[in-house]
Order: structure tokens, then sequence, then C-alpha cells
């Protein structure tokens, strides 16, 4: 706790005092006022020494009487470690409504962002007008499908009739036919035979000549040979014909079928096709799928240059197919998701606690979640890294809503008693710590320093400062040893083997040692090969942290594709169009010279004031 005390009267104050309210008259009096005043002086003197030991808090200063620096009085306090950082507030929990037209489309219609809707609500709308003209084709397509696979169908019917028609029917009656041929045959020969005989009985009585004995055998024969045409015609057809008829009729039914199903497949996908495309006009208005807040999902741009280029979300936006357009947050679960600079990511750990500030109001919670890989960076910000680090708030958050911004002070550490002073009371040199401590009047004395963890402001002192000791707030003012910087040690061959592996470098870097013109000359070179300064230069490209290279007027003007002199919205990158009403300052519709100059000004403006507070670093786009 900081001594604060009334400020101690001064001699020539009591003096003052004393002769205000003395009596103009009576030399008693004034004798008594005499020595009052010699005691007062006396009493200020013998208190100089303790005016700059009294006990407080880490953080209290006094001034003291040497040389008239400041002082802080060492005393045992809680030192926080704290990690801060701003974020912005989300639902853990987000029921997200997605795009589910085939290829995208435009929105017609959405819902105010914020707004509470009841489910089954109609929330957005988006243009089916090329899916109507797709549909009326799909319906067409399907008719001229079922038609084919009608015909197909009929077709197959067909072919298995015939092949049970001729198993069953044909087959049969050609063999009944053959038999009645073979019968008729054998008849016919019996026939040819009988009047044979009776033809030679005749002839050896003398009645019939020996022609007509040879025009029945002919006949006889004739009737055998007709006999065994007979007897063959049925064999052919048992073994061959009804085998042959039944595999074609029957390969003939099997494609019938192969076509059925081929008819069959290409109709259901047909019917498919337009089930789609009417369950995409549906999907054309969107209903909520439960009570609740509608939030938009225009995200945040990837790093603090903001150089997403995920569509806005708007009325007439063109959206992908699958992309969140909508959220339903659950507002009872609630987080904060911040981005921690590469430097600071190593101190965090899950399950830290934290605390939040979101406007004028505090919660508490925990980290959840570290990303072991960093946030996509801007085309400005391609060198800085954050981590994206989920904090879950405790208990309940009612009130809060997304997109709110919160800071976030993560806990790291929490030392309940130990000394800590102000960072300004520490000098570092040679790798070491130093503080000097006030030991009498005008006597300081300096110490050797164990230091441990720092929250920027305080630092613990583990060995060298005891409590109640008295140490210098500003030494570097008041103190010639404090300003002594460290003598920067020359780099030796030996130091170079070494930092580079052991391998000396040859060539152009020792013929530049041993002849200088050459290396003027080269260097001479370089610099007329990389070219006077442009607008917006001032003798060269201005750099910001990390190696970046400040863009040129001459560099934003390359987006002048048709050479007229200004840069239209067409002609503009995505990272120019984000902000095209901040850099279309006269409102013209187009970029020209003039305030693309204007926009080199204001990053070379805002990378000024990010290295004057230490985060470096370009304008977060154009």
């Amino acid at each position: 706790m900081t001594d604060i005390r009334e400020p101690r009267p001064s001699a020539d104050d009591m003096i003052y005092r004393f002769r205000r309210e003395r009596p103009t008259r009576g030399l008693g009096r004034v004798v008594l006022g005499l020595l009052f005043t010699a005691a007062v002086m006396l009493w200020g003197f013998s208190s100089w020494g303790s005016s700059g030991k009294n006990s407080g808090e880490s953080d209290g200063s006094v001034v003291a009487s040497v040389s008239g620096a400041l002082t802080h009085t060492a005393a045992r306090s809680r030192l926080q470690i704290t990690v801060v950082a701003a974020g912005n507030l989300e639902s853990s929990k987000n029921l997200e409504v997605k795009c589910q037209v085939a290829g995208g489309s435009s929105i017609l219609w959405i819902v105010p962002d914020g707004k509470e809707v009841e489910k089954d609500e109609v929330i957005v709308k988006l243009d089916q007008s090329s899916i109507d003209d797709l549909l009326n084709s799909q319906r067409i397509n399907l008719e001229k499908a079922m038609a084919s696979k009608i015909q197909a169908e009929e077709d197959h019917g067909a072919a298995i009739l015939s092949v049970q028609e001729y198993a069953e029917g044909t087959f049969l009656k050609e063999q009944q036919i053959a038999e009645a041929n073979i019968n008729i045959a054998q008849e016919n020969m019996r026939s040819s035979q009988n009047l044979l005989e009776h033809t030679r009985k005749m002839s050896r009585k003398g009645f019939v000549t020996a022609l007509q004995v040879e025009a029945d055998e002919f006949a006889v024969e004739r009737s055998k040979l007709e006999l065994d045409s007979a007897k063959l015609s049925k064999k052919v057809l048992q073994d061959f014909t009804r085998a042959k008829t039944l595999k074609d009729l029957e390969a003939k039914r099997d494609a019938a079928a192969a076509k059925v199903r081929a008819e069959q497949a290409g109709f259901k996908l047909e019917k498919d096709r337009l089930e789609r495309l009417e369950r995409q006009v549906r999907n054309c208005e969107i209903k909520a799928p439960q009570n609740g807040m509608v939030i938009y999902a225009n995200d945040q741009g990837s790093g603090r240059g903001g150089g997403s280029s995920s569509v806005k979300v708007e009325e007439g936006a063109m959206v992908r197919e699958s992309q969140t357009i909508l959220r339903l947050p659950d507002l009872g679960n609630m987080q904060v998701k911040m981005t921690v600079h590469e430097s600071k990511i190593e101190q965090l750990k899950e399950g830290m606690p934290a605390n939040i500030r979101i406007t004028d109001r505090e919660f508490q919670g925990k980290i959840v979640t570290i990303a072991n890989q960093p946030e996509p960076g801007s085309w400005f910000q391609s060198n800085i890294k954050e981590y994206a680090t989920i904090v879950k708030i405790s208990g309940e958050a009612e009130g809060l809503k997304p997109g709110l911004t919160a800071e976030t002070e993560v806990l790291i550490a929490d030392l309940p008693n130990v000394i800590a002073v102000p960072v300004s009371c520490v000098v570092e040199q040679s790798g070491k710590y130093f503080a000097w401590v006030v030991t009498g009047p005008n006597k300081i004395e300096k110490r050797t320093l164990l230091v441990g963890m720092t929250n920027q402001k305080l630092i613990e002192v583990s060995d060298g400062i005891k409590e109640g000791d008295v140490v210098l707030l500003n030494p570097r003012a008041v103190v010639e040893d404090a300003r002594k910087e460290e003598p920067r040690s020359k780099p030796s061959d030996a130091g170079s083997s070494k930092k580079f592996g052991g391998s000396s470098a040859k060539g152009d870097v020792g013929a530049a040692k041993s002849d200088p013109a050459a290396g003027d000359k080269k260097a001479a070179e370089a610099k007329d090969a990389k070219g006077p300064p442009t607008e917006g230069q001032s003798g060269g490209s201005p750099k910001a942290a990390g190696g970046f290279k400040m863009p040129t007027v001459a560099d934003i003007m390359k987006q002048d594709t048709d050479k007229d002199g200004k840069i239209s919205k067409d002609e503009a990158d995505d990272r120019m169009k984000q902000r095209w009403e901040q850099n279309d300052t006269n409102g013209d519709g187009f970029i020209d010279r003039t305030e693309a100059k204007e926009m080199v000004d204001r990053m070379m403006k805002f990378i000024k004031q990010r290295q004057e507070q230490g985060g470096g670093g370009p304008p977060g786009g154009q």
C-alpha cells in the first residue's frame, strides 16, 4: 500500500505562519517564535533519512533527495502474469444454414441480420430462374425415357412368349409333321412293294411287260428314299433345329431383358434428375430449422489485414453450393475467439483461467482450444503469425450477442508473496540484471539481481533486493554507470566460421574484399537496375516489420488494365474492392493516381503509428 501522507511544511512556511499569527506587540512572543522556528528546522533535518522508506505496495514510488531521483520501496505483494488479447464473441454451438443449390445461386431476399425467427419461417430466398428452365427440359427427357422403357418392356414380353411358343407349340407341331411324313413314306413303300410283286407275277404269266416291271421297281426305290428323307428330317428337327431355334429366341429374350434394365435405369436417372431439380427449387426457399436469432455468416477477414476473399452475405450476392449463409447460434454457450501473437502463444495452455471484458461487463472463462497452425495472413501482413485461441465463457452469459468485441486477459501465473519492482528499476548489462539501492544520504549501491517473471510493468526479484530497500526508479537518468552501453565485439574469422558452419565464403565476396572498386561497381549496377524511386517512395520502397514491401502508386495503378489513367471496380482486385468506398474518396466510381497516392500515405501513416507502438506491420488492406 502506498504511504500517502500530508506534505510536511518547510521551515519558511512555519515562519510565515508564525509571522501572520503573532501579535504586533510583545517581545516574549517574538522570542518564542524564533525558538519554534529553530525546532522545526532541526526536526526537518533529522527526518530526512527516513523520507523514502515508507512501506507500500509494489507499484508505489516517492521522490527522494538523491539528485532529485525517483525511488521505489521494495515490498512483498501479489504479482499476476497475464496475456491480453482482443477477440470476437461467438457461439460455441452454431446451427448453420447453407446453400443447397447445385452450382450456387444469388440471394433475392434475406431476413435482417439479428432478427429473432421461429421454426419453419422463411429466412432466405434464392434465385431459381435458371433451375426452372432446366426443370422443364428435364420433364421432357423423363417422358421420353418412360416411352423407351415401356417399349423395351413390351419387346421383352414378346421375346419370352416366342421362346415358350416354339418350345411348347411350333416344335411339337413340326415334330408331328415329320412323324406323319415318315408314316406316309412307309405306307407308300409297302404299296410300291406289293405292286411290284403283283407286276412280277403278271409278267411271268405274260400279262405285263418288262418295262412295267422296271417302273414298279423304280417306284419301290423312290419310296425307300422318301422314307429315309422323312426319318432324317425328324432327326434334324430334334437334334439341331430345335436347339438352334431355342438359342436364337432365348438370345433375343435376354437382349430384350437387358434393354429393359437399361431403359429402366435411364428412366430412374431422368426421374432422379427431375426430383433433384424439384428439390433445388424447394431449396431456393430456405426456412428456419429452429427458433433463434439469425446471424449473417460474414466471417471476419483472416489475419489483421482483413485479406479474406469470402463473399459478403447480402441481397444480390452470389453464394456457392454448401456455403454457409446464416447461423442460428446457441446464446447459452458463448466463447471468445482471439488471435495471439506467436511470441506469446507458447505461454498459453489449455485450461488456463481468463477474465473477459465485453463492453462494461466482465465474465470468467478458460482456454479450451489453441490452434497448432497460424491463421492465414493477409497480403499485407503475410509475415505476422497469429494463432487462434478459443476461450469458453463459464456459466450463463445472458444478454450477449455474437460479434461483440471482447478483451480477454489470460492468467499465466499468480505469485502471491514475492518482491516485485517496476521494470524501469532494472537495467540489463552483459546478460546480467542490476538495480541501484539507496543506502544513505546521497549513497547508492549497485546490486546484481536474480529476476523471475514479469508482466511488462513489474518484475519479480528473487535475490539482490530485500523487503524495505529503496530502489532508484529511474537509474539511467541519475547514475552514470546505468547508462553504459555494452561494447560490441568485432566479428572475427573464427566467429564467422562458427556461425556459418566452418565454411568460408568465396567468389564474389572475396573479389569484393580484394578489390573495393569492383564491389562499388556492383553496388552501383544493382542500384541502376533497381531504378529510381517511384511516386510514393522516399529513396526506395519503405518497409514495415518482417520485410514487408510497401506498394507504390505505380504498383497500385498496374490494375488499370485499359490504360485510361484510372481503375474501375471491375479492374480492381479483391483487396481494393473490400475497401472501395474508403479508397474512392471523391465517389466517382474510379480510383485515380491522386487517390492511389492517398492510399499509400494512409498505409505509411499506419505503419509509423504501429512502429511507434512497438507493433509494426502494414495497414489492414488498401
